[in-house]
C-alpha cells in the first residue's frame, strides 16, 4: 500500500522547517502569503497555516517560491523524512 504521509501523519515535510524561518525573519503568516503573491505565487494566510500545520500538501512550484521568499535552498526546507 502507497503512503503518502510523513510517519507523523503530515501530509508535507517542509511545514515545520517553513514555520521555523517564518518565524526567524518575523514574519506573519499573513506577510509571508502577501510576499509569496507578490512572488506569483497565488496564496492566502490559511494556506500558510495548513502548509506549516502540515494539513496541506506543498507542489514542487510552491517549494520553489517558498524558497525564493525566504531566502533557502531546497534541501534546508525539505529536511529528511526521519527528521519530521
Amino acid at each position: 500500500m502507497f503512503i503518502n504521509k510523513t510517519p507523523s501523519g503530515r501530509n508535507n515535510i517542509c511545514g515545520v522547517k517553513l514555520k521555523q524561518f517564518r518565524t526567524e525573519l518575523k514574519i506573519s503568516q499573513r506577510e509571508l502569503a502577501d510576499r509569496l503573491q507578490l512572488a506569483g505565487l497565488d496564496v492566502d494566510k490559511n494556506a500558510v497555516q495548513r502548509m506549516e500545520s502540515g494539513q496541506r500538501f506543498i507542489t514542487d512550484i510552491e517549494l520553489l517560491y517558498l524558497c525564493q521568499v525566504l531566502n533557502q535552498q531546497p534541501q534546508e526546507l525539505l529536511g529528511t523524512l526521519e527528521m519530521q
